[in-house]
C-alpha cells in the first residue's frame, strides 16, 4: 500500500516514553495512527488525476528509439508518431475492409497515367505501356502546426532561434522549454521536403529503398545530397555530435513538387498501385524545414534535443514530456482543427456503442499519459486495478491475455465480468516469424552450391521442429495463433492460408483431410543430408550451436517460452544459445546483419498482400539497406516476380505470381515461419470507442472516458485495507509496556543492589555472629 504521507516513527516515541504513559500519550499515538490511516492512497499518481481527462497508459522496455517520421518503423513508436504527425491518408476506424481517408490532403486521388511520350493513357491501360503515375494530391488549406519554438518570430518576422550561439542553449533540454513558442500553415512545400528526406545520410530511412524504385529522379536526388552534406562536413570529425544544417530545399527532386500551395505533385516511374497505401504512413508526414534547421543548430544533439526525441507535427497531440524509459505525456494540440467523429461503421457497431459519439469533434482527451512498466505483473495488476485506461496504445496481444486468464480461472473470469472489462477480438493481418541471416555462412545462403544445398536443409529442418501448432496454441495461449505455413496472413488478397491446397509441403502435410505437421524423423532425415547427424558436425564431429538473438530481456514469463525454442532445436541434438538484449540494441545489432537466428513480427503497414511480400525482397534488405527484409533474403527469381506482381491489379493473374513467389520462399525457408497471431484489445469500462485494428494507429483521438466513472471505480476497486494499520498503535502500546517493564526492572535491580552488603561486611557478620 503507497503511502503518500509517512506516519510518525513510533520506534522513536516510544524511546522518549516517561516512566508513566499518560493518557495524552495514548491519544497522541492513536492521533498518529489516524493521520497514517488518512494518508494512505493506492493510486500510483498525483491527486484529481481520476477526474482529469488524462488517457492512462503504459510502455514496456525502453523509451521509443526515434519519433522520427522518416526513420520511425517500429510498433513501440507508432502510439507516438501517429498521434502527433499527419500523413496524406488514414483510415476510417470503424469500417472493415479497410478504407482510405484523407488526413493531410483535402481527398483522396486516383492516379493519372502517362506513356513515355507523357501522353495520358485510359486507366486500365496494360502496365506495360504506363511509363508514369501522376498523383496530384490537393492539401487541405488552414493546418497549423503544434507550438514550437523552431517556428518563433521577432516583431521583424526574423526566427528567434535559428541563428543560436555556441552554449546559448543553457540548461534547456526541451522545446517546452523555450520561451517563445510559433506556428505557421502547413503547405505542400512541407511534403516536398519530407519525401527528400529518405534521400539523406543524415537519417535512417527504412523504405529509401521503396522510394528509390519508384520515385521519378529519387536515386540521382541522393548521389546529389550525399555529395552536398560531404562538401558540407569536409573537416568535422565524424564523430562530432553538431553537424552543420543540409538545407534540401535547395537541390530539386524531379518526381516530387510542390505546383502550389496546396497542390502536392508526386510522379512514380511506372504502375504502383500499392503508393496509395504508403500515402497513409508517417513516412509521408510532413517535415517542416524549420525543424531541421533548429535541431541542427550547435549543442542540440548533446542536449537529447532532435526530431527522433522531439517531433513537431500537425495531428492532435503534442509531445510535452519526456522522461527517458520512464514517463512520455502528449497533450492536446491547441491548434489542432478537430475532426467529425465518424457517423458509418459495421454491423453491430451501432449496438456496440460505437457510433454514440456520430459527429463530435475529437480528440476526446486532452492528454495521454504513458509510464514504464518493465515487468508483465504489475503491468496486468495496474489494469485490473482500474490505473490503466489501456494496457498499452496499439498492442493486440492484451487482450488475448486477459482473455486466456478467464479461460484458466472461473474466480478471474467472475472478476472481469463483474469490472465491465471490454476484450474486442478479431482477425487482423500480422505474422511473429523465425528468420535466418541470410549472411550467416551456416543457417544462410551459403557460398557455394554445395553448402547453399546444405543450409537449405538445415533450415527446412528446423522449420519442421520448431512446433508452433504446441507452442502457441497448447502451451503459450496468451499468445496464441494460426502455424504460418508461408508468408501471407488470412485477409489479404492472394494468401491461401486456412486451405489444404495452401499448406507448405516441407513443413506440413495432408492426413485425412488435415494439414498437420511433419514428423521430428522427416527434420532428422534433413539434418542427415545437411552433415549434421544428431546435431554434429558429420566432418568433425562437434555438436552445432546456433545463437538466437532476442529482443528483450528474460523476465519469468520470457523465459519459459526461450526454454521451449531451446527444447524444440534439441530435438534435433541441436544446442540453441539465447543471446538476450534490449530492443534499441536488438534493432542495432539487426541493421548491422550480425544476428543468427531472431524473431521478429510484423503488423501490417497497409492490406495488400506486397506488404508481406517485400519483407522477403531482396533490395529491401535490412543490412546495407535499411529495409525491412531483417532475414536479408536474396533470390533472384522471388525478386523478379516481385516487380512484376507489384504492377498487377488484383485478379487471376496476380495470384499465379504470387502463388510462384510463396512457393520458391518455402523451399528456400528464410523463415521459420511462425504464427499469425489472434488480436484483442483491453478497455476499462470508462473508455468509449475502443475497437481493435492493426492498421488504425491514431486511436487515441477515437478515445473518450467518462471521468466520473473511473473515479468511482478506483475508490470501488481500491479500497484501502485499514485494519493492518489498526495494529500500529497496538505494536506500539506493546513495545511501551515491554520497555517500562525493563525501565522498572532496572529500577529494582538498582534499589537491590545499594541495599545489600558486601561480600566481606556479610563474612565478618558470619564471623562475630
Amino acid at each position: 500500500m503507497r503511502m503518500r504521507a509517512r506516519p510518525r516513527a513510533l520506534g522513536h516515541v516510544a524511546a522518549r516514553a516517561p516512566r508513566r504513559t499518560s493518557r495524552a500519550a495514548w491519544g497522541a499515538l492513536a492521533l498518529a495512527a489516524s493521520l497514517g490511516l488518512g494518508g494512505c492512497d493506492n493510486s500510483p499518481y498525483p491527486r484529481g488525476t481520476a477526474e482529469s481527462n488524462t488517457l492512462l497508459n503504459a510502455f514496456q522496455e525502453r523509451s521509443p528509439r526515434t519519433l522520427d517520421p522518416t526513420a520511425s518503423y517500429s510498433n513501440n513508436e507508432t502510439p507516438y508518431t501517429y498521434q502527433v504527425y499527419e500523413p496524406l491518408y488514414g483510415y476510417h476506424y470503424l469500417k472493415r475492409p479497410y478504407e482510405l481517408t484523407p488526413k493531410a490532403a483535402a481527398a483522396v486521388v486516383e492516379p493519372r497515367y502517362l506513356d513515355a511520350q507523357r501522353q495520358p493513357l485510359p486507366h486500365d491501360a496494360d502496365p506495360a505501356r504506363i511509363a508514369f503515375s501522376v498523383y496530384d494530391i490537393p492539401i487541405r488549406p488552414g493546418v497549423l502546426y503544434a507550438p514550437h519554438p523552431a517556428f518563433a518570430t521577432d516583431d521583424a518576422g526574423h526566427y528567434r532561434y535559428h541563428a543560436m550561439k555556441p552554449g546559448e542553449l543553457g540548461t534547456r533540454r526541451a522545446p517546452p522549454q523555450f520561451e517563445h513558442q510559433g506556428t505557421r500553415e502547413l503547405t505542400a512545400e512541407d511534403f516536398v521536403y519530407a519525401i527528400k528526406r529518405h534521400a539523406s545520410p543524415r537519417v535512417e530511412a527504412p523504405i529509401f529503398g521503396v522510394l528509390a524504385e519508384h520515385v521519378l529522379g529519387m536515386k540521382a536526388f541522393a548521389e546529389r545530397v550525399r555529395a552536398e552534406d560531404a562538401k558540407l562536413r569536409k573537416g568535422i570529425p565524424p564523430s562530432s555530435l553538431d553537424k552543420p544544417f543540409l538545407d534540401l530545399r535547395q537541390w530539386p527532386l524531379e518526381g516530387v513538387q510542390a505546383v502550389d500551395k496546396h497542390l502536392l505533385r508526386i510522379t512514380l516511374s511506372g504502375k504502383y498501385p500499392q503508393w496509395k497505401y504508403w500515402l497513409a504512413m508517417t513516412f509521408m508526414a510532413p517535415v517542416p524545414w524549420e525543424a531541421d534547421a533548429f535541431y541542427a543548430q550547435p549543442g542540440m544533439a548533446g542536449a537529447g534535443m532532435s526530431l527522433a526525441t522531439w517531433p513537431v507535427g500537425t495531428g492532435p497531440f503534442m509531445l510535452v514530456e519526456r522522461v527517458t524509459d520512464r514517463r512520455h505525456v502528449m497533450q492536446r494540440n491547441p491548434n489542432f482543427r478537430g475532426e467529425p467523429y465518424p457517423c458509418e461503421g459495421m454491423p453491430g457497431d451501432r449496438e456496440a456503442g460505437l457510433l454514440d459519439d456520430c459527429g463530435k469533434t475529437m480528440p476526446f482527451v486532452d492528454r495521454i499519459v504513458s509510464t514504464n512498466e518493465r515487468e508483465k505483473l504489475p503491468h496486468k495488476a495496474k489494469f485490473i486495478q482500474g490505473y490503466l485506461d489501456v494496457p498499452e496504445i496499439e498492442r493486440p496481444e492484451w487482450g488475448i491475455e486477459f482473455l486466456s486468464d478467464m479461460r484458466d480461472s472461473a474466480d478471474t473470469r467472475k472478476l472481469y465480468e463483474e469490472r465491465g472489462f471490454n476484450f474486442p477480438k478479431s482477425v487482423d493481418i500480422s505474422i511473429n516469424y523465425l528468420g535466418f541471416n541470410w549472411r550467416d555462412p551456416v543457417v544462410g545462403r551459403g557460398d557455394t552450391p554445395q553448402q547453399q544445398e546444405r543450409n537449405r536443409k538445415l533450415r527446412q529442418a528446423l522449420s519442421i521442429a520448431i512446433d508452433y501448432e504446441e507452442g502457441y496454441q497448447r502451451i503459450f495461449v496468451n499468445k496464441a495463433g494460426e502455424a504460418a505455413q508461408g508468408p501471407l496472413p488470412a485477409g489479404l488478397f492472394g494468401s491461401r492460408h486456412g486451405t489444404v491446397q495452401g499448406h507448405n509441403p516441407v513443413t506440413h502435410k495432408v492426413v485425412d483431410g488435415k494439414v498437420v505437421r511433419r514428423p521430428i524423423e522427416d527434420a532428422r532425415r534433413l539434418m542427415v543430408e545437411a552433415g549434421y547427424p544428431d546435431g554434429r558436425d558429420a566432418r568433425t564431429g562437434q555438436p552445432l550451436t546456433l545463437y538466437y538473438d532476442f529482443q528483450r530481456a528474460p523476465t519469468p514469463e520470457i523465459r519459459a517460452e526461450l526454454d521451449w525454442l531451446t527444447r524444440q532445436f534439441g530435438k534435433l541434438g541441436v544446442q540453441l544459445e539465447i543471446r538476450a538484449t534490449d530492443y534499441n540494441q536488438f534493432q542495432e545489432k539487426m541493421r548491422n546483419g550480425r544476428a543468427q537466428i531472431f524473431s521478429w513480427g510484423w503488423l501490417a503497414d497497409y492490406p495488400d498482400p506486397e506488404n508481406f511480400l517485400f519483407l522477403l525482397y531482396g533490395p529491401n534488405a535490412k543490412a546495407g539497406h535499411d529495409g525491412e527484409n531483417a532475414a536479408n533474403y536474396e533470390n533472384a527469381e522471388y525478386d523478379r516476380l516481385y516487380k512484376r506482381m507489384q504492377a498487377l491489379d488484383d485478379g487471376p493473374e496476380r495470384q499465379a505470381v504470387i502463388d510462384k513467389m510463396v512457393d520458391i520462399v518455402r523451399q528456400d525457408a528464410p523463415w521459420a515461419w511462425g504464427v499469425f497471431p489472434y488480436a484483442a484489445a483491453a478497455f476499462q469500462p470508462w473508455v468509449h470507442n475502443g475497437k481493435p485494428s492493426l492498421l488504425v494507429r491514431d486511436m487515441a483521438k477515437y478515445y473518450r472516458l467518462d471521468t466520473a466513472e473511473r473515479a468511482q471505480r478506483w475508490a470501488e476497486w481500491n479500497r484501502p485495507v485499514w485494519w493492518p494499520l489498526l495494529l500500529l498503535p497496538l505494536g506500539a502500546l506493546a513495545l511501551l509496556w515491554r520497555l517500562r517493564r525493563q525501565w522498572r526492572e532496572r529500577e529494582s535491580a538498582a534499589g537491590r543492589s545499594t541495599a545489600v552488603p558486601t561480600a566481606g561486611a556479610v563474612n565478618v557478620g558470619k564471623g562475630s555472629a
